[in-house]
C-alpha cells in the first residue's frame, strides 16, 4: 500500500461513518442539541464537510465544491459563502437547519469525489510540499492532508455520539 491508498482509506471511512451518523435522520433530529451550547449532528456534519471542501480545494488550487456545483445556494444558510464554522457561536449553530439528511450526504459525497480524485494521484514526494507556511514548522501537503481526516474523524465521531443519545431516548 502507497501513501495515497491510506490516505484513500482514510478518507473513504470518514464518508462511511459521515453517512452511518446522518441516515434517515429528521430536519429536527439534525438540530437536536444536548444542551444549549452543544454542536447538532446538521452543524457538526455541514462543519466536517466544509473543512474537507475548503483545505482540499486550497491545497489542489481549485474552487470549492461548495460554490463551484452551488451548494452553497441549497443549503441557503445565512452565513457568510466562506464560512466553514470554525469561530461559529451557539448562536451560529442553532441557526444552521437543514431540511434532510440527503442534502448533507449530497454535499459531502461531491466532497468526498473530489477529494479522492485529488489524493488519488499523489505520490509520496507530493506529500512533502509546503501548503503553509505560517507555522514553524511550515505545514506540508501530508499533514494538512492528516490534519482534515483527523478533524473529520473527531466530528463525525461527535455526531455518532449524539446519534446515539437520540435513540437512546
Amino acid at each position: 500500500m502507497n501513501t495515497a491508498e491510506l490516505l484513500l482509506d482514510a478518507f473513504e471511512r470518514v464518508r462511511e461513518t459521515f453517512h452511518e451518523a446522518v441516515a434517515g435522520l429528521s430536519a429536527d433530529e439534525l438540530a437536536v442539541r444536548l444542551d444549549e451550547d452543544a454542536n447538532s449532528i446538521g452543524w457538526l456534519a455541514w462543519h466536517l464537510t466544509r473543512v474537507q471542501d475548503d483545505h482540499v480545494a486550497d491545497v489542489a488550487g481549485v474552487e470549492q465544491v461548495w460554490t463551484a456545483q452551488d451548494w452553497h445556494k441549497r443549503f441557503a444558510l445565512s452565513f457568510p459563502v466562506d464560512a466553514i464554522g470554525y469561530g461559529h457561536s451557539s448562536k451560529d449553530v442553532a441557526a444552521l437547519r437543514v431540511d434532510s439528511a440527503a442534502l448533507l450526504t449530497g454535499y459531502h459525497d461531491a466532497v468526498h469525489a473530489r477529494t479522492v480524485a485529488y489524493v488519488a494521484e499523489l505520490s509520496d514526494a507530493d506529500l512533502d510540499r509546503v501548503v503553509d507556511d505560517n507555522w514553524d514548522p511550515a505545514v506540508t501537503l501530508g499533514v494538512r492532508l492528516i490534519s482534515v481526516v483527523a478533524d473529520d474523524l473527531q466530528h463525525i465521531g461527535q455526531a455518532a455520539f449524539v446519534r446515539g443519545v437520540l435513540r437512546r431516548r
